[in-house]
């Protein structure tokens, strides 16, 4: 197969959004993502039926987020709709992640179940994104040939041509085939060219900037997202205006390091995160305001009074630390100390005394000895966090961590890692059960799947809550900002209470 790099057709712009699912590895396409209405069907044997598009989604928030954009740009150039049945499916897209250990080998695994359903369907059009395929490029087309498209996390957007592009050589043989890839990183223009936010439920992800630029020496994001670059502020608070006339309540912030925000305003200044939070919170419908993933370096003191002066900031924080080590974070080129960490917490504490706190951690990095796991599980028991993404560090080829020399052994990670989910198992337990007696703020969202007398919803602190309703009163409350009174522990994640006051 020979390999061109795609050259985007420029046409109009329009600016974008929508709500997707939690981060869970391998998601498919969630139910609350949806192909908007097209303007341009394509046909299916030669009638309207509408084409059918399968997403799975590897790895983190911005990922599912970027699914939910996929969905979206085909459904608006070509009338796509979303399928959770891969049978049906004329498009497979896998969105890929490079973060965890083997990541290019559990591609091509998955490329290869999805090589036989081609076989038996060779109109079937098969595209990759995400890092994975940032990282490899053409080398996926080289070593999977029956892949049409390659795209990069920036070039999503593109998606319209690339598949343009790939239909129209689809009665010629793989082998002989112009392979779609474009990995670039066009700065930021992705933006100017997805369509208008179209949203289900009552939540909604935002995309406030792209890329990372503190290159920690164990992460690949740098390499395969880029470097940091912020939407103007005009085009995020557009957005955002746009999903809460839609009726989203509660906007989550994102980016790989949201808090390092500097957007251009229209004067030509800058405006950093803490000011954002401050425009956000004025915007006509929205209650609560989220944001993911922080940076210890960038949660600045403005932030930190922002949660003193805006209600809409949930009480919970997620900011990734890694270790509890100042040996490790040196090693990992984090750029601060463990103190400093602990000094911006206790500054918040005592603000939001109530707040949550959640954080990342990488355990057996390379050099971590005794002494280093052991500063890392005081600190989990000290700042009493309320749960935790931790993972036992693997290679990531192309960072400078994968050249240290590693002495610890997998059964000893393996071990440490129990040991440290453990503390957090407690607390995250511990926590739920302290909400029994107390009233909590919760923004209502659906009738309970296995409950049907029951509504459910989120709380500040990220816990399901279920509460007995009034039928008749079901559209007064989906959708609201309500308090309920906690009466019972369901499990670790979920309880269950009264409905007191309708609050917003």
């Amino acid at each position: 197969m020979s390999v061109t790099v795609f050259n985007p057709r420029i046409d109009d712009a329009a600016v974008e959004t929508r709500v997707t699912a939690p981060a869970v590895t391998a998601l498919e396409a969630s139910n609350s993502v949806q192909a908007s209405t097209a303007q341009t069907p394509v046909s299916v044997n030669g009638n309207n039926t509408p084409k059918k598009v399968f997403v799975t989604t590897q790895g983190c928030q911005m990922n599912v987020y970027d699914s939910g954009k996929m969905l979206d740009v085909l459904g608006d150039s070509h009338g796509m709709e979303v399928t959770h049945n891969i049978d049906e499916a004329d498009v497979l897209l896998m969105n890929t992640c490079s973060i965890r250990e083997k990541a290019q080998e559990k591609v091509f695994s998955e490329l290869g179940r999805w090589r036989k359903l081609k076989e038996k369907r060779p109109d079937l059009v098969i595209g990759v994104g995400g890092c994975v395929a940032s990282q490899e490029g053409d080398n996926i087309q080289k070593r999977a040939p029956y892949v049409d498209m390659v795209f990069g996390p920036q070039t999503l957007h593109r998606l319209p041509e690339l598949y343009d592009q790939s239909h129209e050589q689809r009665s010629i043989s793989p082998k002989n085939r112009i392979g779609t890839v474009d990995v670039s990183f066009p700065s930021i223009e992705k933006f100017d060219f997805l369509p208008e936010p179209r949203v289900e439920g009552y939540k909604a992800f935002v995309s406030i900037m792209e890329g990372c630029s503190k290159y920690c020496s164990f992460c690949v994001v740098p390499y395969t997202r880029g470097e940091e670059l912020s939407r103007p502020l005009d085009d995020v608070l557009a957005e955002i205006d746009s999903l809460a006339a839609q009726g989203v309540r509660e906007i989550n912030l994102l980016g790989q390091n949201v808090n390092g925000y500097r957007g251009e305003k229209d004067d030509g200044s800058i405006c950093r995160f803490a000011e954002l939070l401050h425009y956000v919170s004025h915007v006509d419908g929205v209650e609560r305001i989220r944001y993911t993933t922080s940076h210890p370096l960038e949660f600045t003191d403005d932030i930190i009074d922002a949660y003193a002066k805006l209600p809409e900031l949930v009480s919970h924080l997620h900011l990734p630390v890694q270790s509890g080590s100042n040996a490790i974070l040196a090693a990992m080129k984090r750029n601060h100390t463990i103190d400093v960490y602990i000094n911006q917490i206790n500054k918040l504490k005592a603000i939001r005394p109530d707040i949550h706190l959640s954080s990342d951690f990488i355990i057996g990095f390379p050099g971590e000895t005794d002494e280093d796991f052991q500063d890392t599980l005081n600190l989990a028991k000290e700042l009493n966090f309320d749960h935790s993404y931790s993972f036992i560090y693997s290679k990531r080829p192309g960072t400078p961590a994968a050249e240290l020399p590693d002495d610890v052994s997998f059964a000893t990670k393996k071990a440490r890692l129990a040991e440290f989910q453990q503390v957090i198992i407690d607390s995250t337990l511990a926590k739920t059960h302290e909400m029994v007696g107390t009233t909590t703020r919760v923004l209502v969202e659906q009738m309970a799947n296995r409950h049907p007398d029951c509504l459910i919803g989120t709380a500040d602190n990220t816990r399901t809550v279920m509460f007995p309703f009034d039928v008749d009163k079901m559209d007064e409350l989906l959708g609201k900002i309500v308090s309920v009174r906690v009466t019972d522990f369901v499990s670790p994640h979920m309880v269950k209470g009264e409905l007191v006051e309708v609050l917003a």
